[in-house]
């Protein structure tokens, strides 16, 4: 057997041809559908981006426990596993959270090999002693003078074509990899790259597809939004959507090579693919920017998912039933390669969805550390907020102690404490840490409340549902779904669902 996963961030599956998007030039995501399952009821669990990928290294729900960090000693890897069986795993990526002190420490070394592109958003990569400035075109977050954006100004101007561009680099070494190894057996490829991530950097010939949508601010520089609410004139929207646009048929552009290259070489008949993202992006819907400040709607939660599976054969078709890429697709690679997942796994192999759509679950949980933790069933989608103004009790649970790009600052060890195992930590006690409210995104009133919305009857979430009977049989499936993944029993007072 071989794989290859193709792993994006941030994609939004409304802006893709396969979902029903019109005007976005997505000819190979098209083509991909036509060659692979494509799934209608595929959901995040773990948010946003580091937090998916543990969810994929451990097939498991994460984001109860612990906020943004690495791999636990506890965690059991796929790609480890993998290569313990003999399996050759690369992963390509210019996705720079993987070489960060605190998120990414010890992910890449769990594959066989890895390969890193450089450049993306405020990756350290290039020096600072000068900083180029913004473009004088320049508005809004792209003036700013922080070291994120300026590192990132740095990193634009060593890129000179679209074979400088990281995701280009990516897809190469990618193509490279399997150039060399088509002939080979038994190994697993990750391409993944950062993009369509914010910012939604392209180059002027990228955007000409969008000229019309550029009309307006055709001189404005603005490719990276804030985390906020939309305060922009309609231009400046339009401006975002179409720089979004055109980054995604960029995506486009080097997916459409691997596709090439898999019908050059006849890889179809002995190679598994599949393509997905952690996250999708709200893009001015709902009146907000970006991901995580927000309650996750179905822009950010409901993802674009596509596998071919050459045992099964199943092309072109559809499936309804509800997955979880991110903690399903690891024992979905187990199986695939004959290894066995471990017990603390609580993702599913979706070998009979791709078989028949048969379900794998009822319910699927999701959410971020500290926020409203969500669960839907494919129709309804609840989303249920803490039940005390301080968001307390919350406590980080970890031997890992790192937030996104640091360690713990050794004041947020004030009443941390050994805590009791749980079922998955092979029984070694973690570090109980008490987590401020502070500590989740931003909030806004939206978060504050809970919320219940039938996506039959109201698919854009404008109007939240008040039916006391299926809030309450959504809260008895979300307390039954949390004893599941052994959650801290703080997270069911912090919910309110101790009675």
């Amino acid at each position: 057997m071989k794989v290859i996963m193709v792993m994006y961030d941030s994609l939004n599956r409304r802006m893709l041809s396969p979902y029903g998007c019109d005007w976005v030039h997505t000819p190979n995501f098209a083509r991909l559908a036509h060659r692979a399952v494509t799934f209608d009821t595929s959901y995040v669990c773990s948010m946003p981006c580091m937090p998916a990928r543990r969810d994929f290294h451990t097939g498991r729900p994460n984001f109860l426990h612990r906020s943004w960090g690495p791999l636990e000693p506890w965690d059991d890897s796929v790609p480890a596993m993998l290569r313990a069986a003999g399996v050759h795993t690369h992963i390509v990526t210019d996705h720079q959270h993987y070489w960060e002190e605190g998120a990414g420490g010890n992910y890449l070394s769990k594959y066989g090999s890895h390969e890193m592109i450089r450049g993306q958003e405020g990756d350290p990569w290039r020096p600072l002693l000068e900083d180029p400035g913004p473009s004088p075109r320049a508005i809004r977050r792209n003036t700013l003078a922080d070291a994120w954006t300026g590192r990132d100004r740095a990193n634009r101007t060593w890129i000179g074509g679209e074979a400088d561009m990281p995701q280009a680099q990516v897809f190469a070494a990618g193509l490279d990899f399997i150039e060399r190894h088509a002939d080979a057996d038994n190994w697993f490829l990750q391409i993944e790259t950062f993009d369509p991530h914010e910012p939604f950097f392209t180059l002027p010939e990228h955007r000409e597809r969008y000229a019309a949508l550029y009309q307006k601010c055709r001189d404005a520089l603005w490719d990276w939004p804030a985390y906020a609410e939309v305060s922009e004139p309609p231009e400046e929207v339009a401006l975002m959507r179409a720089n979004y646009a055109a980054l995604t048929s960029v995506c486009d552009d080097q997916l459409g090579k691997l596709l090439d290259l898999m019908d050059a070489r006849g890889m179809w008949k002995d190679t598994m693919l599949v393509v997905w993202t952690d996250h999708g992006f709200l893009l001015g819907e709902h009146g907000c920017w970006a991901k995580c400040w927000m309650p996750f709607y179905e822009e950010v939660a409901r993802t674009p998912f596509f596998v071919w599976d050459p045992r099964r054969g199943k092309a072109g078709e559809r499936r309804r039933a509800v997955v979880q890429p991110s903690i399903d697709l690891g024992p979905t690679l187990l199986d695939a390669f004959g290894v066995a997942p471990t017990k603390d796994m609580t993702g599913q192999s979706l070998r009979s969805v791709l078989e028949d759509d048969a379900p794998v679950r009822d319910t699927a949980i999701f959410g971020i550390f500290g926020g409203q933790v969500n669960i839907t069933d494919g129709r309804y989608v609840y989303m249920r907020a803490s039940a005390h103004e301080d968001n307390q009790p919350l406590h980080q649970h970890t031997l890992m102690p790192a937030h996104m790009r640091e360690a713990f600052g050794v004041e947020e060890f004030e009443g941390a404490e050994l805590g009791e195992p749980f079922s998955f930590t092979k029984g070694v006690r973690p570090l109980r840490i008490p987590s401020p409210r502070e500590w989740s995104f931003k909030e806004n009133n939206a978060c504050r409340r809970n919320l219940l919305f039938d996506l039959d009857q109201d698919p854009g979430q404008t109007r939240p549902l008040d039916d006391p009977g299926v809030e309450r049989r959504f809260v008895e499936a979300l307390r039954t779904e949390m004893e599941a993944v052994d959650a801290p029993r703080g997270q069911f007072v912090r919910l309110g669902l101790t009675e």
